[in-house]
């Protein structure tokens, strides 16, 4: 069996230097895709003969010239993928992981349409399965005062924290984007902060007042403790003990440690944070199309999932005070 093809790294370097997907998204594309090469090797219902003579002349532009298993993937059609989801369906895989795993193949397919290594695309004729419609999941504001309260900030780590948490619900960043932030992305003057996040997209999100306190207090401690790493525009913002980048996994562990200490569900993520900015935004009458560019959403769809949150809360504070919202 082969474990680990060059096509699908090629593809994972894709996906990172030129979709600049993060190191997680990225790991998790090739876990995909590697269960799918493992499928194709040994279960593919492909004659391997049949396979390398369809695709020899795309074989060569690959990366494992005369490798079956990169002959077989470049030469599957409809009927492999189907196989390969039944497969995955009598494993009781949930609707939610195939249908990811249908999008990881999906793109998968497209970069080798379109990198030459093939002239078609079977997951054209693939559809994702119908998801049920999950609402994010939202804190109250007074669950996230308690929860940016929780990090004691008079000391570097502490401190740190505490601009973490604040930064992430005052802008409503990813926890991807928070931890790849340098310096220079900082604008203090302006209080607000350069967003690199999902593919090229940037975006500049003004940051509030009780998140700029918390930059100040941390850089000011970080300065005195430790002066001699690299301080400049490209150094990172948020490091750990030993001074290098923090990792999104360390802010999640994080986020869990403060939420136990102040009594909320550990289980919250830093996403919820996130879902929470936005719901407080538009509770509070932010207009639709500017929560989404503070998100960074490529589509105005990806953002209306908030105004469910929100509408029963207004029909609720509609209730209570129109004075005629109640009919006799």
């Amino acid at each position: 069996m082969e474990t680990n093809l060059p096509i699908v790294d090629r593809f994972v370097a894709y996906l990172s230097d030129e979709r600049h997907f993060s190191p997680y998204t990225g790991r998790c594309y090739g876990l995909d895709l590697r269960q799918f090469t493992d499928f194709i090797a040994t279960e593919g219902g492909l004659d391997v003969d049949m396979a390398v003579e369809r695709s020899a002349a795309e074989s060569r532009k690959a990366d494992a010239k005369g490798s079956t298993v990169t002959a077989r993937i470049l030469a599957c059609n409809v009927d492999t993928i189907r196989a390969f989801l039944q497969r995955l369906s009598e494993q009781n895989y949930s609707v939610a992981t195939m249908a990811r795993k249908i999008a990881t193949l999906r793109s998968f397919h497209k970069w080798l349409e379109r990198s030459g290594h093939t002239s078609t695309n079977p997951m054209t004729l693939i559809r994702s399965p119908k998801q049920p419609k999950r609402l994010p999941k939202a804190i109250t504001v007074d669950q996230i005062e308690r929860l940016l309260a929780a990090p004691d900030a008079n000391d570097l780590l502490g401190a740190r924290d505490r601009a973490i948490l604040e930064a992430l619900y005052s802008t409503g960043m990813r926890v991807s984007e928070v931890v790849g932030l340098n310096r220079g992305d900082l604008n203090e003057g302006g209080e607000c902060v350069h967003i690199r996040g999902k593919g090229k997209r940037e975006r500049v999100a003004p940051m509030g007042g009780h998140a700029m306190t918390a930059m100040r207090n941390y850089l000011k401690l970080l300065e005195a403790e430790k002066a001699s790493l690299p301080s400049g525009p490209t150094a990172p913002l948020f490091i750990n003990k030993n001074g290098t980048r923090l990792s999104t996994r360390s802010v999640r562990r994080k986020v869990a440690k403060y939420l136990q200490q102040v009594g909320l569900d550990p289980d919250i993520s830093p996403h919820t944070i996130r879902h929470s900015f936005a719901t407080h935004m538009l509770d509070n009458g932010a207009d639709l199309r500017s929560v989404q560019e503070l998100l960074g959403h490529q589509s105005l769809s990806s953002t209306q999932v908030y105004t469910h949150l929100t509408s029963g809360r207004m029909r609720e504070a509609y209730d209570k005070a129109h004075p005629r919202a109640e009919a006799g």
